[in-house]
């Protein structure tokens, strides 16, 4: 099982490593930890890591998302989210989310999610399907990082939450205008 796990966490870094953004039009660093810091509140101590981490991979990024999510797995899992979509342009869009995933995972999780988003200028077009690959550790509460692609649209998930929750599987993150329950 800690082979498959190492070999999951490989799997997402080599998909997850296009060249970092070169965009002058980007959120900044800092006003992106601001952002964060402030949705999170004083207990995600280690959101300044995870910030600099994706900013160190992708660059400035296009958007953010705010949002809630919840999720559950035993083998085969599903994940539900809710957010609002801010990109730098100035546009804003409800969005909405839902994750079909398979592997070895097990448990289940409420987190806020804080999704920084890269390539994506016209807000039409987040709404699609992001492959990818999450290692989950939740022991009462936790941050968590992973990254989805879709050509050259990047979404990076910081989430922090609790519940009880430990594994690591593949699947999709599905971006959508209105709530459904079909996460396919």
């Amino acid at each position: 099982m800690h082979r498959f796990i190492a070999l999951l966490a490989t799997l997402a870094l080599f998909v997850a490593a296009p060249s970092p953004s070169q965009a002058d039009d980007g959120y900044e660093r800092d006003t992106v930890l601001a952002e964060a810091e402030a949705f999170f509140g004083d207990g995600a101590a280690g959101i300044g890591d995870a910030v600099a981490r994706v900013f160190d991979s992708h660059g400035k990024p296009s958007g953010y998302i705010k949002g809630e999510e919840a999720g559950g797995a035993l083998g085969f899992g599903l994940r539900y989210g809710h957010g609002t979509l801010h990109l730098k342009n100035g546009a804003v869009r409800k969005v909405y989310w839902q994750s079909p995933t398979i592997g070895f995972d097990a448990g289940g999780n409420a987190a806020k999610a804080f999704v920084l988003v890269y390539n994506v200028h016209d807000p039409d077009v987040i709404y699609q399907r992001y492959p990818g690959v999450d290692g989950s550790a939740y022991l009462v509460g936790g941050v968590g990082l992973n990254y989805n692609q879709s050509g050259n649209v990047v979404l990076a998930p910081m989430r922090f939450g609790v519940g009880l929750r430990l594994g690591a599987s593949v699947g999709y993150l599905k971006v959508t205008r209105k709530k459904t329950l079909l996460p396919f």
